[in-house]
């Protein structure tokens, strides 16, 4: 599978939250690529969105909570497994709740609902990420380690504290296999957590049509097990959800004991950590590599001057804006309502002693604040007026695609839209190595400095 894909048509289901207890209904949508999967509450204003990935995390209590600000989405699991066990890289799930409907506990129905949308192919190639060395990880009776493949492959055991109906199975995940071995299995729990659950404000939505439940040595459920093994194939389909919040494919096998929300979302963290690992390295010692093929954008230190280029003696002139909150370095050109401006990404960012220890990423906020700078930048050069200060106003459609590194050459590419008075709107993207990093439509106004 060397596209990635996303469904060919919009397809809904409705049901009630399994731990909620709300009624909702969700629609899966088609997405562009590079997009990724993704929540789109329609209930609230603004129809926010939350992107599928681990760093959207908020809980792990028995389910998988995504958040961004006040947005939240919980018990994701059991959709974005199905999404990731058929190898669909780009969707929108539409809420009208804070939780999709748990059907029958397990991904039989969301599976249902994929088949009927279909699945097409994009034009954009996947890109799986491969482990390069085993990653182990242990968190509370969780044990998981995750060794090097060319497929993505799961082993696993599960098993109460008591050790009742441990049960182990093991199976290469594709969507053949996907849909045969694991997405039909159910939830389960153990009578004697259904207090604590309900004392907890979870299961408000739980039955036993919807869930199995093991008291003693017995099963109850309003039919017959559908795997033998269908306990830790429930889990194995909890990994797959969990795991899809890498945001990309995942080549390893992975051998699990005892799995859990909060250990699956672990995991996926330490192999983002495993990717940037060598980006880091090489960032850190070397200037940043040129790709085969990259446009002018991607060597900006190597362009000439053209009309409208400017320094950063002649941008400080302009802008207000001193280090360490300076987010343009050179302006490229200004070609009539269009600008093109350079922030060199450096490890000396002080933002990236705390965004992340370990792991440093260009805040999400400063790639819309480079974004503002330059568009304002633009303005005062078009009005020609001096003595003022471009004031950032707002930001819509604001997208983050990929994550930018120390080393990166960030290149901002900005269009003046609308310009009122001294209110000015305008389109930007943040590029690095000639592929979009981030987008916004940015408003800001001039003001006397």
């Amino acid at each position: 599978m060397l596209q990635q894909q996303t469904l060919n048509r919009s397809a809904s289901f409705s049901g009630i939250g399994l731990h909620s207890g709300n009624r909702v209904s969700m629609t899966f949508l088609p997405a562009p690529a590079n997009s990724g999967i993704r929540f789109r509450r329609m209930d609230l204003e603004g129809k926010p969105e939350i992107e599928a990935r681990v760093e959207n995390v908020a809980e792990t209590n028995r389910s998988t909570t995504l958040a961004k600000g006040n947005t939240k989405v919980q018990t994701v699991e059991h959709v974005l497994a199905a999404f990731a066990g058929y190898g669909i890289d780009n969707a929108v799930i539409e809420l009208d709740a804070n939780e999709p409907p748990i059907a029958d506990g397990s991904a039989r129905e969301f599976c249902k609902l994929i088949q009927s949308a279909g699945i097409v192919p994009q034009n954009e190639k996947r890109e799986p990420y491969t482990v390069t060395e085993p990653i182990e990880l242990e968190m509370g009776e969780t044990l998981m380690t995750l060794f090097p493949d060319d497929g993505f492959k799961i082993t696993c055991t599960s098993a109460d504290k008591l050790g009742r109906f441990t049960q182990f199975f093991s199976t290469d995940v594709t969507p053949k296999t996907w849909e045969q071995d694991l997405a039909h299995a159910r939830t389960f729990c153990f009578y004697e957590e259904i207090e604590y659950l309900i004392k907890n404000g979870l299961i408000k939505g739980g039955s036993l049509e919807n869930a199995v439940v093991i008291r003693d040595d017995a099963v109850l459920t309003t039919e017959p097990l559908r795997y033998a093994e269908e306990f830790v194939r429930h889990k194995m389909l909890d990994i797959v959800g969990d795991l899809s919040l890498l945001g990309r494919p995942l080549n390893g096998h992975l051998i699990a004991v005892k799995p859990s929300h909060s250990g699956n979302c672990e995991l996926v963290r330490q192999i983002v950590a495993q990717i940037s690992k060598p980006l880091r390295a090489a960032r850190t010692f070397a200037p940043p590599p040129l790709r085969a093929g990259a446009g002018a954008e991607s060597r900006a230190r190597e362009l000439p001057a053209e009309d409208g280029a400017m320094g950063i003696e002649e941008v400080m002139k302009m802008l207000p804006h001193r280090p360490p909150f300076l987010m343009v370095d050179r302006i490229l050109k200004i070609d009539g309502n269009r600008i093109v401006g350079v922030k060199n990404v450096t490890m000396n960012e002080n933002y990236f002693q705390g965004h992340f220890p370990g792991h440093p990423i260009m805040p999400g906020v400063l790639q819309l604040e480079a974004m503002a700078q330059v568009a304002g930048v633009l303005q005062l050069k078009i009005l020609e007026t001096p003595n003022l200060v471009a004031y950032f106003m707002a930001a819509d459609h604001v997208k983050w695609r990929k994550p930018v590194f120390p080393g990166d050459v960030l290149v901002i590419e900005v269009e003046l839209t609308k310009v009122r008075s001294k209110i000015g709107k305008a389109k930007g993207v943040c590029k690095v190595d000639g592929e979009i990093v981030s987008e916004a439509e940015v408003t800001f106004v001039l003001r006397d400095s």
